[in-house]
């Protein structure tokens, strides 16, 4: 009997073919870490993210996860894409950052902090002077602001 008709043998390499794909399916996809910071009127924010990483056709690399605080307030999620924060209903985020300025889109990134405040820096080029504005929002005191602020990101790895 041939080896290529052993039942056994054709077994043997189907079991070897499915652990093979197994453990390339397992294996965590390649992502990017950025350090992320920006400064303005009455806020402080600076932490770490991870993106996709490869650039969607305008250069915009997919935000997946955050780390960082602003004011001194740990953050505790990132905001999904395609949602709003609490308090900027209508305002929904894209989750994009790219190395070339504008390095955020007009619908930016969202976060929540671990005080039950949100904040939404974003790139405005309707607004004058156009640039980086930081939506925040206290929804349990009503309470909103959207200083311009400084924002820079860098890939460290």
């Amino acid at each position: 009997m041939s080896p290529h008709n052993n039942p056994r043998g054709i077994r043997v390499k189907l079991a070897l073919w499915i652990l093979a794909l197994a453990a390339l399916a397992a294996l965590p996809a390649s992502a990017l870490e950025w350090r992320w910071s920006y400064q303005g009127e009455g806020v402080t924010a600076l932490g770490s993210f991870t993106t996709t990483d490869a650039p969607n056709a305008d250069g915009f690399y997919e935000i997946t996860a955050i780390k960082g605080e602003a004011n001194g307030v740990s953050i505790t999620g990132l905001q999904p894409a395609g949602t709003s924060i609490p308090g900027n209903d209508g305002y929904p985020v894209d989750g994009l950052v790219r190395v070339e300025a504008p390095q955020l889109s007009l619908h930016g990134f969202g976060y929540a902090l671990a005080d039950e405040t949100y904040a939404n820096p974003f790139y405005g080029d309707h607004f004058v002077p156009p640039g980086v504005y930081a939506f925040f929002s206290d929804p349990a005191n009503r309470k909103t602001s959207e200083p311009l602020v400084r924002f820079t990101a860098t890939i460290v790895r």
